[in-house]
């Protein structure tokens, strides 16, 4: 095959694809892209300057002043805002609403989508998100949509945000989560649905061993 190789996981909020996608790339090689960290920091910078999530005119005028560059370390994305590392700035209920939010936005979209677009033409990438098959990466040769039940996803990112010390209550990511799942599978701009040719993959039932182990051999079968 010629060509950088582009793999895009997509699914809704903690089905597991950022994960996934991490031992993947480890495994394969390959550079890992995580997107929602991308929106979630353009939601953290709107969060920090008092600008309305939702305010699409006022975020454009800021563009200029969105600094956004990623670094790898140990196999892992950091993401740094103006020369900031807010990694971890970025993974709160309410950072999520605020992404869930500008992501919706098509001036966001069409602002971040030649940044993203750009490292897959350079490198082999494995790229997760809502969208990336669908809208990010058309041309992917390996597309799987994650899926997995809503008090599932809720109490993998439960366990996540306080083995990370975060103050939060099942009940609030819970909450947090059906509401990300309505915004982001109802929004108008790329919703977060499988594209046609996707394998539609549910691991609600599977260990993060078996979701690698399965996931390999979706994309062994996809890249002869």
């Amino acid at each position: 095959m010629t060509g950088t190789v582009k793999i895009a996981i997509d699914g809704p909020s903690g089905s597991g694809k950022s994960t996934l996608a991490r031992s993947l790339s480890k495994i394969l090689g390959y550079v890992y892209v995580d997107t929602g960290a991308i929106y979630r920091t353009v939601g953290l910078y709107a969060k920090r300057n008092g600008i309305s999530p939702d305010d699409e005119k006022s975020l454009k005028e800021r563009f200029p002043d969105i600094n956004i560059s990623l670094k790898w370390e140990n196999g892992c994305q950091r993401i740094l805002l103006n020369g900031e590392d807010v990694s971890e700035d970025i993974r709160t209920p309410e950072a999520s609403m605020y992404a869930s939010a500008v992501s919706a936005l098509p001036e966001v979209r069409k602002f971040l989508l030649s940044m993203q677009r750009d490292i897959a033409a350079r490198s082999n990438v494995i790229m997760d998100g809502r969208d990336i098959g669908t809208v990010i990466l058309p041309d992917a040769q390996v597309k799987i949509f994650m899926h997995a039940e809503a008090k599932i996803r809720a109490e993998r990112r439960y366990k996540e945000l306080v083995g990370k010390g975060k103050d939060v209550t099942y009940k609030e990511v819970y909450d947090d989560m059906c509401r990300r799942d309505k915004n982001d599978s109802t929004r108008e701009q790329a919703p977060c649905i499988p594209a046609k040719d996707a394998v539609i993959f549910d691991n609600s039932l599977l260990s993060e061993t078996e979701t690698v182990e399965r996931a390999l051999k979706i994309i062994e079968e996809k890249i002869k």
